[in-house]
């Protein structure tokens, strides 16, 4: 069995997940995107959650493809992962236990890096220029 990357528990990755999603409904700029694509948002966040807790504590109960999803989405803006990890950065400091929120922010950076890349990518195709926020 693999040790979790970082001391955190399925329970404390479900709530995060949860407590995240329900700022994102609030958020402006998140908010509608995710409304467009997301209809039934318990079903969501157990599947993100999954996603987290294979990431995180090597579960492997997730079975999908984020760069799939977010470029088959069609209106995720490269731009937009810097609230996205901004308003995830938030929550983790508000809910977890610093070296906690640190080492799960460090993962969702590096797992956020790849997917505005591989946006950018496809939004470079397409002629879409390049905004940079950082």
């Amino acid at each position: 069995m693999i040790p979790p990357r970082f001391d955190i528990t399925a329970e404390q990755i479900d709530a995060q997940v949860a407590e995240f999603y329900a700022c994102v409904r609030l958020h402006p700029g998140l908010g509608p995107i995710f409304a467009r694509h997301v209809s039934d948002w318990p079903e969501h966040e157990a599947k993100i959650a999954r996603f987290w807790r294979n990431a995180i504590l090597f579960e492997r109960s997730y079975d999908g493809n984020p760069m799939q999803a977010h470029l088959n989405a069609g209106d995720v803006p490269s731009y937009m992962f810097d609230s996205w990890l901004g308003l995830f950065d938030s929550v983790l400091k508000r809910t977890l236990p610093p070296e906690t929120a640190a080492a799960w922010s460090a993962l969702a950076h590096r797992i956020g890096r790849g997917l505005r890349m591989g946006i950018e990518d496809a939004e470079a195709r397409r002629g879409i220029p390049r905004l940079r926020t950082n």
